[in-house]
Formats: C-alpha cells, structure tokens, sequence
C-alpha cells in the first residue's frame, strides 16, 4: 500500500509533502519519545505520534520513514511543513485517537 493508498482509504489530511505520497508503506511505528522512534523504528514505516515540532523531520529522516501521521487533530509546525515539503516526506493527519488509527493501520497493511 502506498501513502496515498491510505490517505485516501483512512481519510487522512496531507499537510506537507506531498512529493512522497507514491511511497510504498513497510510497516508502522508509534510512539512519541523521539529517543525511542530513533533506537526502534524501520526504513519505509509510517509513524504515528502526537508530536508536532519540526524535530519529527530530523527523526523521520534519519530513519527514512515514509510518512508522520499527526493524531487527535493535531497540526504540525510551520518549521516542519517546511522541511517535510523541502524533503518529500509527507506529514499527514487525522482526529481519530491514536489506538483507532494504529488498529486501522494495521489491519490494511497486513
């Protein structure tokens, strides 16, 4: 599935990035300690979290992660949107909690 396969099918709001909407999803990542997602999380996952600082770039990037999906209604930084645009690394969001999301997630992609 790609990113935009779940925009479209979870409903999501695409805030920055779209450039790498057509990236393939490999699995999901949730967590909002930036120390664990760095230690923990895989290339190609999509990561669900409540942060919105523009630190989710450095991390998003460092790990190549395919997209940052905000939840509860949460919007991200301006310094983030920039850098996810300048990036292709699309930060996405949504008002469903982050257990309803996850569950979601997981139930398309596997």
């Amino acid at each position: 599935m790609t990113i935009r396969e779940l925009v479209k099918e979870m409903d999501l709001q695409v805030f920055s990035g779209e450039n790498g909407l057509d990236r393939e999803i490999e699995g999901g990542y949730v967590s909002d300690l930036l120390s664990d997602v760095m230690g923990f999380s895989q290339e190609g996952e999509v990561w669900v979290t409540l942060q919105t600082h523009k630190n989710i770039m450095a991390v998003a990037s460092l790990k190549d992660l395919a997209a940052i999906v905000l939840v509860k209604g949460l919007k991200p930084d301006e310094d983030a949107m920039e850098v996810s645009n300048e990036e292709g690394l699309p930060i996405l969001g949504t008002d469903k909690s982050c257990f309803e999301f996850t569950g979601k997630l997981w139930s398309l992609i596997n």
